[in-house]
């Protein structure tokens, strides 16, 4: 690869040979050598990927709810594990399977209230596609990256459900947002993916305007969007699937601060926090009270 910072090209590192994805040898958040560059990098400051593909390597049954910014559902990375909606004709001006979504084959643009996943606005950041890849882009391919859960070329991986609450400088209402969580929890996603929350109490007042410190706070002023996060929590999934209840996955939240920030800080859902190469936390994330991982 071609560093455009140094107009150099950058060091080999193979990282591992699991798979022909040419950014694999990189990731080091996902395989991490110790060896990457010439410091700062820890053996093992990873997720742990290599000894989880030899369990598995993603299961097509397991639908991950991407609550964020539209998916770019054709990337030819993700294509192969986007989730479909078999009611649903592509591109349908008609609410085909009568579920109240009109269009609604990879998912709904909660924002617009249509069927058409938007990526590519001016104000877009392809945050959506991003932690897309990094759950599901598809393994073995020769493209692009690897991935946590995207199959191994033979067997595909876990399947992704964009249900679209950001969309260039638009943000969904909080009645839309509810919307989106139930709509992934009625249409089989049985992990919820929200890299987004309020700024922790614990912020740096200065440079932020805390938020929510306490249980009780959140849930005063936010009852509905407990209500429906509970709601995917509870009955998600099936027994007859590959799991009973959801899985509400958050991000800790950005502001360097030493307490989650809300909704991850409730005690149901995981709560992640950001990772240097070294084993230290990011310089950007938050940490302590309510970070779970």
């Amino acid at each position: 690869p071609f560093d455009i910072a140094s107009n150099a090209i950058l060091p080999t590192k193979a990282g591992s040979s699991a798979f022909n994805d040419p950014m694999l040898g990189y990731q080091w958040n996902m395989i991490n050598t110790g060896d990457l560059w010439e410091r700062g990098f820890a053996p093992g400051a990873d997720a742990g990927v290599k000894d989880a593909w030899e369990l598995s390597t993603g299961d097509p049954s397991v639908i991950v709810a991407i609550v964020d910014e539209g998916v770019f559902c054709n990337h030819p990375d993700l294509v192969a594990n986007m989730w479909h909606n078999e009611g649903e004709i592509f591109a349908s001006d008609n609410d085909n399977d009568g579920n109240g979504y009109t269009g609604d084959y990879y998912g709904y643009n909660f924002v617009k209230e249509t069927g058409q996943i938007t990526y590519s606005l001016a104000a877009d950041t392809g945050h959506g596609t991003h932690v897309a890849g990094v759950i599901a882009a598809q393994n073995n391919n020769g493209v692009g990256i690897s991935s946590i859960s995207g199959g191994n070329g033979s067997i595909p991986g876990v399947k992704i459900m964009s249900c679209q609450i950001f969309s260039g400088n638009y943000v969904a209402s909080i009645l839309a947002e509810v919307k989106a969580i139930k709509y992934a929890a009625d249409n089989g996603a049985v992990i919820l993916q929200c890299s987004w929350g309020y700024t922790s109490s614990k912020a740096d007042q200065y440079d932020w305007a805390p938020q929510y410190g306490t249980d009780d706070e959140w849930m005063t002023d936010c009852p509905i969007e407990k209500d429906a996060l509970l709601y995917f929590i509870n009955t998600a999934g099936s027994a007859n699937g590959p799991i009973e209840g959801g899985i509400g996955v958050f991000a800790s939240g950005n502001e360097s601060a030493p307490a989650a920030g809300y909704p991850g800080a409730y005690g149901p859902f995981v709560s992640v926090i950001g990772t240097a190469p070294g084993f230290t936390p990011a310089v950007y994330t938050n940490y302590g009270p309510g970070s779970n991982i």
